[in-house]
């Protein structure tokens, strides 16, 4: 009986040594081939419509389009495509809108050796895997009162340093309502100042530096 064909492979990343280094850990296998890389989103999305993989490895912090917006559009083409994250992040809010644009499983860049192997026969088999350490968080958060759009927008401002009036003039908002944002904001992410409230933030996934 012959052997099963090996898992077609699609890695999306813009750093080579990255790349190379998925590479090769997958030289020796017989199961699983990686048939093409890209550097960027749109390239991804482009040769996942050429090559068509069975799983498709995508960072999410890119130049361009970012492997969000990737994973969005290529599951839009193709409900069936099957995504494994790999990320130096793991922010809990960055996964949970990871796997509710379509990605099959979320896996740490650190655990390449250790876990990649495994998560890419779970996604291939059509099973979930997100890496424990992200599961952990996302399950420590699950109840949280998520923070609006314009508490987002708030909290970008600040993470650039500006001041609650400059704040309010780039969102057209009172500076007493950015005050009342800002509140609300550290009560949900439980801290007690700005600088705490953009570590909290970044580390999360909630916005980016």
């Amino acid at each position: 009986m012959p052997d099963p064909a090996p898992i077609r492979i699609l890695l999306v990343d813009d750093h080579p040594v990255l790349r190379e280094g998925v590479a090769s850990i997958l030289e020796d296998r017989t199961d699983m081939v990686v048939v093409g890389e890209a550097s960027d989103g749109a390239e991804g999305i482009a040769l996942f419509r050429e090559l068509r993989p069975d799983v498709t490895l995508m960072d999410l912090q890119m130049p361009g389009m970012n492997g969000l917006e990737a994973i969005v559009a290529i599951r839009a083409g193709f409900p069936d495509a099957r995504i494994l994250v790999l990320t130096t992040y793991a922010g809990d809010v960055q996964a949970v809108r990871a796997l509710k644009a379509g990605a099959t499983g979320y896996l740490l860049k650190s655990s390449l050796r250790t876990e990649m192997l495994d998560a890419i026969l779970n996604v291939h088999r059509g099973r979930r895997h997100v890496q424990g350490e992200v599961a952990t968080g996302i399950a420590h958060h699950i109840a949280d009162d998520p923070l609006s759009e314009r508490e987002i927008a708030v909290l970008r401002l600040v993470a650039e340093g500006k001041a609650n009036k400059e704040i309010a003039q780039a969102l057209s908002l009172s500076e007493e309502t950015v005050k009342a944002h800002l509140k609300n904001l550290f009560a949900k992410l439980d801290v007690n100042d700005r600088t705490h409230a953009v570590t909290i933030a970044v580390r999360r996934g909630i916005i980016e530096l």
